[in-house]
């Protein structure tokens, strides 16, 4: 027993800077989800202990507030909202979440301006952001974000093409004047706990609370999260660098084989001079449009967008939120403790 006491003491020190920044019991973060991160998902971490994150994403200014006030109606802990910096009403979004009293506001898909994380913090918030390399971590960090999170190429939906583990030895020794979060790939507490050696201050979870009992996502495609494998989670394909492809991690299904095919039929358009260029990159940025609804909400597990991280493979079973944080704090204790044994262990004779 004291064994257990010791490593979860231990534990508790490896993520008190993430904790004392979130407000919460666990330095475990919910990644922000577009249709799925919604007020059952998120209040549902946060009650866990976690810390859940609002997906902002395309709202208007209304629906983020309905959201805010409906979240703040199931938990009476912290939580975070995240807003798409290039979103052309941001300023309004970030009035409504300073008039709610939203703890923390996470500023993603793009860079975001010294203006937009002055006027989150004047307005009494915390600000975090996402840094997909090391020079622009400590700009943002020169620009005032109190907090990043790094974010491997392992992760679901959009990504970036360098991998947690190589992010994580640029960025972690090199960054420590804020806490720095990481995420991507991540299915167990064990890996968590050693991100937290190397200087981590937490970490941010996606996939696998998308197949959680709370999550509204459609059972379709939850279970197809539950029979995924690592290798199915696989990166959107550009077939000509004249017209680039947005990369995004999700699961391989008729969609994706599709966009292959419709990326191939307008360029081979453009060519033959039928299409001028600007419309042949419209056509292909919209084939995706309104694929993620279609997957997550109406269960088209088929012709929707199966975004998901190679994390997957570790989805089992559709269990309770609180079941998925209890299971990543235990992985990390058991490893700390197995650990210990390792040390102490007998030397063979």
């Amino acid at each position: 027993m004291s064994g257990t006491m010791n490593a979860r003491e231990t534990l508790d020190q490896l993520w008190k800077p993430g904790c004392d920044f979130l407000g919460s019991r666990y330095a475990l973060l919910g990644g922000a989800m577009s249709w799925v991160s919604e007020r059952n998902l998120v209040s549902a971490i946060s009650n866990a202990g976690g810390f859940g994150v609002i997906a902002c994403g395309a709202m208007e200014p209304e629906r983020l507030e309905e959201e805010i006030v409906a979240t703040q109606a199931l938990t009476d802990k912290p939580f975070g909202v995240n807003l798409i910096t290039m979103h052309p009403k941001l300023d309004a979004l970030v009035d409504v979440c300073l008039a709610h009293k939203v703890t923390h506001v996470v500023l993603a898909g793009g860079v975001p301006t010294g203006a937009t994380i002055r006027r989150v913090r004047d307005g009494g918030a915390r600000v975090m952001g996402f840094a997909p390399a090391l020079a622009l971590g400590k700009r943002l960090v020169k620009l005032g974000i109190e907090a990043l999170v790094i974010e491997g190429s392992e992760a679901g939906g959009h990504v970036g093409p360098v991998s947690l583990n190589v992010l994580a030895q640029e960025i972690l020794p090199n960054i420590t004047e804020v806490p720095v979060f990481v995420a991507g790939g991540l299915g167990r507490g064990d890996a968590v706990l050693s991100y937290l050696e190397q200087g981590a201050a937490g970490g941010q979870f996606g996939t696998v609370f998308a197949a959680s009992k709370e999550s509204i996502a459609h059972e379709r495609f939850k279970e197809a999260f539950r029979r995924g494998n690592a290798r199915d989670a696989v990166m959107s394909v550009q077939l000509d660098e004249r017209f680039p492809v947005i990369p995004v991690r999700g699961l391989s299904n008729a969609a994706t084989r599709h966009f292959m095919t419709h990326q191939a039929d307008v360029i081979e358009r453009f060519r033959k001079g039928e299409i001028e260029r600007e419309a042949a990159q419209l056509e292909i940025e919209h084939f995706w449009a309104g694929a993620l609804r279609r997957a997550v909400i109406e269960g088209d597990v088929e012709n929707g967008s199966m975004m998901a991280g190679q994390s997957v493979g570790m989805v089992k079973e559709i269990r309770p939120v609180a079941d998925i944080i209890n299971t990543l704090v235990d992985q990390a204790v058991e490893a700390l403790q197995r650990r210990e044994r390792r040390i102490h262990a007998e030397p063979a004779q």
